[in-house]
């Protein structure tokens, strides 16, 4: 009785160890970043660092504005074409699908989530570069290389896909089934019972789906370095190159590191995806707890 006790005890303290020690990584790693901006920080004001385009770091000039906006063209784009067709498909899942359909789409959806970052960058170079710079910006009267904005949301909006998906279809299969049986008693159709009582419902979960599918957008390095262009401009259009923050830190670390503030500066851009990712996780992770809450707890 007392072994088991003791291996009770021990086992409840190794897990709650485990448990504290995952939480801190987080906190230990965003003090390392900003340890490391600090030179930077305490050179120029950070008004001057975010809102300045001015990127020559041999001249001591950190304007991150670019990157910032380019980052933004490039989820915004990705969200904007993922977030429809994606929760159409969970609530076809969800709502309509057979068992057997199901069975096969659920897979394929949860592989896409296992493919690496730089097979879809591959796919990008293949394959959308080329459409885009040969038939799609034609048909916009532009001429371009094909790496652009579009290429990379295209990639980001395919990447994004098995997050919100898998997410939403939780969320939406949650619900409670007594709502969909009263409303079809009282005569609505599965289609209004779906819109006005499904989608209502879970509202909050697809958007903390949505969150999180933006978070994983906004922080996505790889495929987005292979196919957005790296010009270190502001877009004006889809059909513009970027260079997003996540490619900044890539294509730069380890490389002009005898450039004062230099190292300064890539630990600044990688304190702010993290903390703006950070940030849209905890929102995703408190409206999902209250979905939990409210229909799986009672």
């Amino acid at each position: 009785m007392i072994t088991r006790r003791l291996k009770d005890f021990l086992a409840s303290k190794l897990m709650l160890l485990a448990t504290i020690f995952s939480g801190l990584v987080v906190f230990i790693v965003v003090l390392v970043l900003f340890q490391k901006s600090m030179p930077l920080l305490t050179t120029q004001p950070l008004t001057e660092l975010l809102f300045s385009s001015l990127w020559y770091p041999w001249k001591g000039e950190f304007g991150f504005y670019a990157f910032i906006m380019g980052t933004l063209w490039v989820t915004i784009l990705a969200m904007t074409l993922a977030v429809p067709p994606s929760l159409l498909m969970s609530l076809y899942l969800a709502e309509y699908a057979p068992i057997k359909i199901r069975g096969i789409i659920k897979p394929m959806v949860d592989l896409l989530a296992g493919i690496p970052s730089v097979v879809y960058g591959l796919w990008g170079v293949i394959f959308l570069v080329p459409l885009v710079r040969d038939y799609v910006a034609p048909i916009a009267g532009v001429t371009t290389t094909g790496y652009t904005v579009l290429s990379g949301g295209i990639v980001l909006a395919v990447m994004v896909f098995p997050t919100i998906i898998s997410i939403s279809d939780e969320v939406i299969g949650a619900s409670p089934q007594e709502a969909r049986q009263a409303s079809i008693a009282l005569g609505a159709t599965k289609w209004q019972t779906v819109k006005y009582v499904v989608m209502r419902s879970t509202l909050p979960g697809i958007i903390a789906a949505i969150i999180l599918g933006f978070g994983r957008a906004f922080g996505e390095t790889m495929a987005v370095l292979m196919v957005v262009g790296n010009v270190a401009k502001v877009p004006s259009s889809i059909f513009d190159p970027a260079y997003p923050l996540t490619a900044l830190i890539a294509n730069n670390y380890g490389e002009m590191m005898s450039i004062p503030l230099y190292d300064s500066g890539l630990m600044l851009a990688a304190l702010f995806l993290l903390l703006t990712v950070l940030l849209f996780n905890i929102v995703a992770g408190i409206m999902l707890a209250g979905i939990r809450r409210r229909y799986i707890l009672g």
